[in-house]
């Protein structure tokens, strides 16, 4: 009878159960399209009666950003045009002039040029600004407008009108298929160390590192410095296929947790390893995001090569592409991603802003320690922590704000203008006399303002002018000397920036990589290290 009594009240329990988790489903989707309902609901009342025209698309790509927001930045609504340039950057090929750019009001500004394709056929420069397409101005246009008129079907001719320093003149450009290989450099730094840089996960990366391993190991390659610095991720498939290139087949690289169920996987090695010998530094910094993580985390916790440089970004979440009507998509985080060891190396935690919007870091509530395949110690909180960190200085705030301008690159354009040559790649230097240049050059550039500049000329816009602008002057030195001695702390970050982008204009990207390869001090302490057989193999140990 007890037995009955404890089988009833169990079914009972379930029943209710089950009626409380049918309730709950039914009561979220009734909210869901309430709140769909009432959006719906506002925007036909305005768009029927509100006094002036509202742009449909316009204002519902607004109020749909405006809604994620609060959420993590990687979760994003594209529109067709967003769509087009996502599936872009995956696949890396497009048709196109063969540039990077920036948007400005006066129209598209060439921020990179791809050597040998039509623009650089065309003879355009870093620094151009593009103010009309086929007679149509580009004045004042929005990013969306502007990103449409370089790309189109290759073999397809533009008239484009250039603005360069002050000069106006016209050229026809025929589109290319422009390919953009993530490995864009690999090179043997000596007799026996290769070197390869990848630059971004797009749907070409495993098979171009692929490509690039084979070539430096016919010249002789038996030691691997692999760069990925400044990678910020993208495909997870493509970030597995390039660890199995150096772990066994079967081997677990990365676990994700989803809240739905079917996402939530282990993804292991599935073909057989390129090399399980050969020694290996990984180069991150605190830009190596994502997949770059998952590639450096899984290297460090199967002790398979050494991690150098800087503690990387810390994103450890995954995000899905999910199709919404008329050609738009939702990219939404579906799931935070796990190393082999069971580390998550996500740094911010989204889901608990302060009042202020400010984001917590999980590193704040403690950090957690897991264990390598050999035992060693490594950690979660935020990144992957470098088993040899180069030191360097860490950027304050004004130096973010610089970094987030255009100065950088305007000071570029400048230095490239008023120095016809500046001798081979390699030897290029930007001396302690050069950085005393640019910080004179930041007196006339209006693109580098930091948060209590902008905070002060606010404030005296609204002021009586007349009666303060002895005192105003004053202050904004007075801003001005704070702001250069705060970036002079961080010369040695800025001056290598500031080379690169000069070394841009002169020897492509290319030229920047080949520098690098003789000068960079990250680069030759990897290949101390790999020289140094009993050290890296001591790192690699439990002891």
């Amino acid at each position: 009878m007890k037995k009955f009594n404890f089988k009833k009240r169990t079914i009972i329990i379930l029943l209710v159960g089950a009626v409380f988790m049918t309730y709950s489903f039914k009561s979220k989707f009734f909210e869901v399209a309430k709140q769909i309902e009432i959006y719906n609901t506002l925007f036909k009342e305005l768009n029927m009666y509100y006094v002036d025209e509202i742009n449909p698309a316009e204002f519902t790509d607004k109020a749909i950003k405006n809604t994620l927001k609060d959420l993590d930045p990687y979760t994003n609504f594209y529109n067709e045009q967003d769509v087009e340039t996502a599936r872009i950057r995956r696949a890396g090929e497009y048709g196109g002039i063969g540039v990077s750019v920036h948007y400005t009001k006066k129209g598209i500004e060439i921020s990179e040029i791809y050597k040998d394709f039509s623009a650089d056929k065309a003879n355009l420069k870093v620094g151009d600004i593009i103010t009309s397409v086929d007679g149509q101005s580009l004045k004042n246009m929005d990013k969306e407008q502007l990103a449409t008129f370089l790309k189109g079907v290759p073999n397809s001719t533009i008239k484009v009108t250039i603005e360069r320093q002050g000069q106006i003149f016209k050229k026809e450009i025929t589109r290319d298929k422009v390919v953009v290989n993530p490995v864009p450099f690999a090179e043997m730094v000596n007799e026996d160390t290769g070197y390869i840089t990848l630059t971004r996960f797009n749907e070409k990366a495993s098979s171009e590192v692929k490509k690039a391993f084979r070539k430096l190991e016919k010249q002789g390659m038996k030691k691997l410095v692999f760069d990925l610095r400044s990678n910020p991720g993208g495909s997870l498939l493509e970030s597995i296929n390039i660890c199995n290139f150096f772990l066994p087949k079967g081997k677990t690289i990365v676990t994700t947790k989803a809240k739905i169920k079917k996402w939530s996987n282990t993804y292991k090695t599935t073909n057989e390893p390129l090399d399980l010998e050969i020694p290996i530094v990984v180069l991150v910094n605190e830009r190596s995001a994502s997949a770059s993580e998952i590639v450096s985390g899984a290297l460090q916790d199967y002790d398979r090569a050494v991690i150098m440089g800087k503690r990387s970004f810390g994103k450890g979440l995954v995000q899905r592409y999910r199709p919404l009507t008329y050609g738009t998509q939702l990219k939404v985080t579906i799931s935070k991603y796990y190393t082999p060891s069971g580390r998550c190396i996500q740094e911010l935690d989204y889901a608990n802003r302060d009042k202020n919007g400010k984001v917590p870091k999980f590193s704040d509530r403690g950090i957690n320690a897991f264990k390598t395949e050999n035992g060693r110690t490594v950690y979660d909180g935020g990144g992957v922590l470098p088993d040899v960190v180069i030191e360097t200085s860490d950027r304050n705030k004004a130096t973010e704000a610089l970094l987030k301008s255009k100065a950088i690159f305007n000071f570029a354009t400048k230095y490239y203008y008023e120095n016809p040559t500046i001798g081979s790649a390699t030897d290029f230097d930007f001396k302690n006399s050069d950085f005393n240049t640019f910080k004179n050059y930041l007196k006339i550039d209006t693109t580098f303002l930091t948060k209590q500049e902008n905070l002060f000329k606010k404030a005296y816009l609204a002021s009586n002018k007349n009666r303060i602008s002895k005192e105003y002057k004053n202050i904004k030195e007075k801003l001005f000397d704070v702001k250069i001695e705060e970036i002079s702390k961080n010369e040695d970050i800025l001056t290598n920036l500031i080379k690169e982008e000069i070394l841009h204009r002169y020897f492509y990207r290319e030229g920047v990589y080949e520098h690098q390869l003789k000068k960079d001090k990250t680069i030759s302490k990897a290949v101390d290290l790999l020289n140094n057989q009993t050290k890296y193999s001591k790192i690699l140990s439990s002891n």
